[in-house]
């Protein structure tokens, strides 16, 4: 099997470069290796300052004036693409809607499966390039048959596979990650930076969620969804709290909770469910958020979707750990078992599947079932 990040052909390729390092770095490489590069920094608020400001950003005027001052060292060309529209429908009102129906969402991945490998790339390829390239830490592996596969980048410990596990087949065939067979630090990659000239080297990595300008999620989505009083109840039905919003919740949570009166135990208590129905939040030990199981909806197969129930290891997080699970797509959905029951899953979230390195596919947690027999 070949790299796809390193065919001989060479290609017209597309750089998303959004004012960081990472990016940079890629579409430095993509030139390097004699591609034929265009950068592109997408313009994703139509009003740029209320994204974040600063170094925490990626969506930011200046990061946008970052991006094209190292276009300019590469000496490729350099443009600015107009996406917000679609990023507004299609990422942050998804994200709004998610947390309003009691999910939590990942708007990244959203944004990869809807934007850079959607909207970009089917932009990219009317205009003639033949790939997209981003600083994203995964690789492509192109088989003997001309198929392609999405793996582990070759350092896991920056592996980004597990945002990227919405691609299929034919977004795959027009990725290009130029950082993902790189063994290299962080560190390293930011002194190749700085030898390359590109004044990024130092600016420190985007973190939280890019169209909340302040970090405060429980205050996005206040200004958006308004505040709504309601209880929050132990696992009997007595009330133990109240809130503002339900949506300010997740599954898992433990901080914030503003619980007045101690469990009887005395130990901390977490969220267990979040209705939107009646606005309330069940709090209960952390032995209860044990899952056994879950259904997932949606099911996107980077490659041919699996015939029947098969071993694998699952991702539930961007950063989270592989836990071995028994899985099989049913009627549209993907229902997964867990070998060791897992704490945490929160409908909304994605369920990434791999057999070993390679990514098998992922899905959109729906439901969940708690060891104590209760189905969230």
């Amino acid at each position: 099997m070949t790299d796809s990040t390193a065919p001989p052909a060479r290609l017209r390729v597309l750089a998303a470069m959004s004012g960081g390092v990472d990016s940079a770095v890629a579409a430095a490489r993509a030139a390097e290796a004699g591609h034929d590069v265009t950068g592109v920094h997408l313009a994703l608020s139509a009003n740029p300052q209320s994204f974040r400001t600063g170094a925490r950003g990626c969506c930011t005027l200046e990061d946008s004036r970052d991006a094209r001052r190292a276009a300019d060292v590469i000496g490729i060309p350099f443009y600015v693409w107009d996406l917000a529209e679609r990023f507004r429908a299609d990422v942050v009102d998804d994200f709004v809607a998610e947390y309003e129906a009691g999910r939590t969402p990942n708007p990244c991945l959203r944004c990869n499966e809807k934007i850079k490998f959607a909207a970009l790339l089917d932009k990219a390829l009317a205009l003639g390039f033949d790939a997209v390239c981003t600083g994203h830490y995964a690789t492509v592996v192109r088989r003997a048959d001309g198929t392609r596969e999405l793996h582990r980048a070759s350092d896991v410990a920056k592996d980004q596979s597990y945002v990227l596990g919405v691609l299929d087949d034919r977004q795959l065939a027009h990725a290009m990650f130029p950082l993902g067979d790189t063994r290299a630090t962080k560190e390293e990659i930011r002194a190749e930076a700085e030898r390359r000239g590109l004044a990024v080297a130092k600016k420190p990595d985007s973190h939280d969620i890019c169209f909340i300008a302040d970090g405060d999620t429980q205050g996005f989505l206040a200004s958006r969804l308004g505040t709504a009083e309601g209880d929050i109840v132990d696992e009997e039905g007595e009330k133990v709290g109240s809130h503002s919003g339900a949506y300010g919740f997740t599954i898992g949570q433990r901080k914030g909770l503003r619980i007045g009166r101690p469990a009887p135990d005395r130990k901390p208590r977490y969220v267990l469910d979040i209705s939107p129905v009646d606005n309330t939040v069940t709090v209960g030990p952390a032995e209860a958020l044990n899952v056994t199981a879950l259904t997932a909806i949606r099911p996107r197969w980077c490659g041919t979707a699996p015939s029947g129930p098969g071993r694998y290891t699952a991702q539930l997080r961007a950063h989270g750990a592989e836990t071995p699970v028994t899985a099989e797509p049913a009627g549209g959905e993907l229902r997964v078992t867990f070998h060791e029951p897992v704490r945490g899953v929160a409908p909304g979230q994605a369920v990434v599947l791999y057999d070993g390195t390679r990514v098998v596919g992922s899905a959109t947690i729906a439901s969940t079932v708690r060891a104590q027999g209760a189905n969230r």
